[in-house]
């Protein structure tokens, strides 16, 4: 567990790191190349149906489970534990293949002998039967302590402690207890191999883990877009600002005045903060490489064919009301962030609590109007969908209106946010790995206590002779 959520929070570390340093290619996304599949089935599949829509999604975002689920098996997090359930199931010494067979065997019921010892009364007295010091008879039942399994040496007599089947190592007396269970050593398996092929494999998962992390972050594309747009503002060329606003959101551009624009920019570097960085990272916390490109698939799916076209009204019925669901603990998550990272925390919980609910969208409330809060801006009101009008509610009446500076404050804001969200998501992660390494130990020590070092029936005792 502990090698999980290292792999998890190692993974999620460096997949953040390579988007804030290189961000997303221009060519070859692992993102776009979904868009492009999931458009020509979107072609064939349509149907005016909520049904073929459920059905559209269920193949796209089944599809980009399975790869999830393939990549984090390919991996090595869950080999780790199966390699370890075997060294645990089949003894220390024998997983590494220090013992040959039948040398751990339980004794025959009812003899008081181990296997080992009656395999060498049949040998004749003086071949492999331990005896006296310097002669070659049997040692007399009850005046020495039997030999280890296959050494021939005699334990030391009063020792009293029987070794532990399989292993040649002694439990300590009046404990029942080996030496290598109070140790807590196992062996790994195939003793140094097995461990290169542990490293190999957590290595492995590592990678993957920061692949998966980087396809599905977009911070610094948003980062980019919308500095793109404010330095178009700034040096006056409002068309050249309509133009790469589509880069951002999927609004009407061309009646947009320049404070429409950079509203529209704000709002949008709101909203894609926590569907394209927090909501991404919560899911990754959660349920690891699949978690994050099943949530990409999805919020992807739900940007293409999840608004209220005439066309996509029924059929993308089934992706929007999956992102709201998939989307709502990374919203509220953003939301927090937000009012903690913002420069007037009460202002931007203020917002949240009062205007968040009458937002059309309930991920997109809390967030943007934790963020109009938090930074002291006025957002909402009239806006403009291929060709239809909204009039939505205004978020943080008593702020001002957003002004083309107030970009680059929604982006450092942002930036701050991810970061706060990646520090809580690991936190997140070392939580669920400490539970489960509890329950687990917890699980240990019933199976210790109910008959780990329970001794076979009839065998000696540790006093000796019975």
């Amino acid at each position: 567990m502990k090698r999980t959520v290292g792999v998890q929070a190692g993974g999620a570390v460096a997949g953040f790191l390579i988007d804030a340093l290189l961000g997303d290619p221009r060519r070859g996304h692992p993102v776009a190349a979904f868009g492009r599949a999931a458009g020509a089935l979107e072609r064939r599949m349509w149907r005016d149906h909520r049904g073929v829509g459920a059905l559209y999604v269920a193949l796209c975002a089944g599809g980009t489970l399975a790869v999830g689920h393939a990549s984090a098996a390919a991996g090595g997090p869950a080999a780790g534990r199966g390699a370890g359930r075997a060294t645990a199931d089949r003894g220390p010494a024998r997983a590494a293949g220090a013992v040959p067979r039948g040398a751990g065997a339980p004794a025959k019921r009812g003899t008081g002998r181990p296997a080992w010892r009656r395999a060498g009364t049949h040998a004749g007295f003086g071949a492999d039967a331990p005896g006296k010091p310097g002669t070659g008879a049997p040692a007399r039942r009850g005046t020495a302590a039997p030999a280890g399994p296959g050494t021939g040496t005699l334990a030391k007599p009063g020792a009293g402690a029987p070794a532990w089947p399989g292993t040649g190592t002694p439990a300590k007396a009046g404990t029942g207890t080996p030496a290598w269970r109070r140790a807590g050593a196992l062996a790994e398996p195939g003793a140094g191999g097995g461990s290169r092929a542990a490293r190999g494999a957590t290595v492995w998962a590592v990678v993957v883990t920061a692949a998966a992390t980087w396809s599905v972050l977009g911070g610094t594309s948003l980062t980019r877009e919308a500095r793109a747009v404010a330095a178009a503002l700034e040096a006056g060329d409002l068309e050249l600002a309509r133009e790469r606003l589509p880069a951002l959101c999927g609004r009407d551009p061309q009646g947009l005045d320049a404070q429409g624009v950079a509203r529209a920019v704000v709002e949008s570097v709101a909203e894609n903060t926590s569907d394209a960085v927090v909501g991404a990272l919560v899911w990754g916390a959660l349920a690891g490489v699949p978690g994050m490109l099943g949530f990409r698939a999805v919020n992807t799916l739900d940007a293409m064919v999840g608004h209220r076209s005439p066309r996509h009204r029924r059929f993308g019925w089934a992706a929007a009301r999956l992102d709201d669901a998939a989307g709502w603990p990374g919203a509220r998550l953003t939301a927090v962030l937000a009012a903690v990272a913002g420069s007037d925390p009460r202002g931007a919980l203020r917002a949240w609590r009062s205007d968040a609910r009458r937002h059309p969208s309930p991920n997109a409330g809390p967030v943007e109007a934790s963020f109009a809060g938090a930074l002291g801006v006025r957002l909402g009101g009239t806006l403009s969908y291929g060709g239809r009008v909204e009039h939505r509610p205004v978020l943080n009446g008593p702020g001002a209106q957003v002004r083309t500076a107030d970009i680059e404050r929604a982006v450092r804001l942002s930036r701050r946010v991810g970061v706060l969200a990646l520090a809580v998501c690991c936190a997140v992660g070392a939580g669920r790995g400490a539970f489960g390494a509890g329950r687990g130990a917890f699980g240990a020590g019933r199976g210790a206590v109910s008959g780990t070092t329970r001794r076979p029936r009839g065998a000696r005792s540790a006093g000796g002779a019975r």
